[in-house]
């Protein structure tokens, strides 16, 4: 039986392993791929401090997947008037995982966050293969965003 935990301090390894793995698949890494010290304590540090929730897939003791939502505070506008955003992103499963709803599951949860914590707008980046998901959930693509990338 698969459990659903939002994940607290105490669950630091538990992160920082389901992180590092989920970058690893996502961009098609070695398994023995050596992370710079910088991202490996930068994120860490964004695990302690950052105003985010990340739940945690479970079977067994291992984690099988996981997502994060973050938090961002902006100017507000009118039709923000809060200013509370989040963004949702490393939205990961383990690849034997996949297809039977342990996704869909941990971003409902953190959907649910974000309209608790006041937010009115979440934001993703989505991959083709991702985007099915999060269209079934209620997301939309957007032509509001640009961006600029320091090079």
């Amino acid at each position: 039986m698969i459990d659903y935990k939002i994940a607290t301090l105490t669950d630091m390894d538990l992160l920082m392993a389901s992180r590092l793995e989920m970058l690893k698949v996502v961009n098609d890494l070695p398994e023995d791929y050596v992370f710079s010290d910088e991202l490996v304590n930068e994120s860490r540090k964004y695990f302690e401090d950052g105003d985010q929730t990340t739940v945690l897939a479970i079977d067994d003791g291992k984690v099988i997947g996981c997502a994060t939502i973050c938090y961002i505070r902006m100017m507000p506008t009118f039709s923000h008037p809060s200013g509370k955003r989040a963004h949702l992103m490393n939205v990961y499963t383990c690849k034997e995982y996949r297809r039977q709803g342990i996704a869909k599951k941990m971003v409902r949860m953190l959907i649910e966050d974000a309209w608790i914590r006041g937010a009115t707008e979440i934001s993703l980046d989505a991959t083709e293969s991702g985007r099915p998901l999060y269209e079934s959930l209620g997301f939309t693509d957007s032509d509001e965003c640009m961006v600029l990338t320091k090079k």
